[in-house]
């Protein structure tokens, strides 16, 4: 089992999340750093429709339930890459945490994602998760 740091800043969200739920169910446990400087592609009205219709759709007591936090929103991804309702996705979801930020005891070990670079986008139409959270909300 191998622990893998991941700098999110300056990254795709779907490349780095599938990138992290692939290694998370190979069985490493993964922490993913500066989760409010990952980068979500698309034209700031079609980014911010999309999330706005994600945060409001169900019933506030039935769910589903989306946290306003950018780390939430970013571990929240992952595990709809992961198979959560079987044990080995439930295992593997509990290997991931992410963080704003980056912690004392992370700085040394990361490492970044092939292929997952936001030089990779064909245009300069893109939001950072933090961005995206605090226009909706966030604190």
């Amino acid at each position: 089992m191998n622990h893998i740091v991941i700098n999110a800043e300056g990254l795709i969200l779907g490349r780095m999340a599938a990138f992290a739920a692939k290694r998370a169910l190979l069985g490493d446990k993964v922490d993913i750093v500066n989760c409010e400087k990952v980068v979500i592609s698309g034209s700031k009205v079609n980014v911010l429709e999309r999330y706005r219709t994600k945060l409001s759709r169900g019933a506030p007591l039935t769910g589903p339930y989306y946290a306003r936090s950018p780390d939430r929103m970013v571990r929240r991804t992952i595990r709809g890459m992961l198979p959560y309702k079987k044990s080995k996705g439930r295992d593997a979801y509990e290997r991931v945490m992410c963080y704003k930020g980056i912690p004392t005891e992370l700085k040394d070990k990361m490492v970044g994602v092939k292929n997952a670079e936001a030089s990779k986008l064909p245009n300069l139409k893109y939001m950072t998760m933090g961005e995206v959270m605090k226009l909706l909300g966030a604190r």
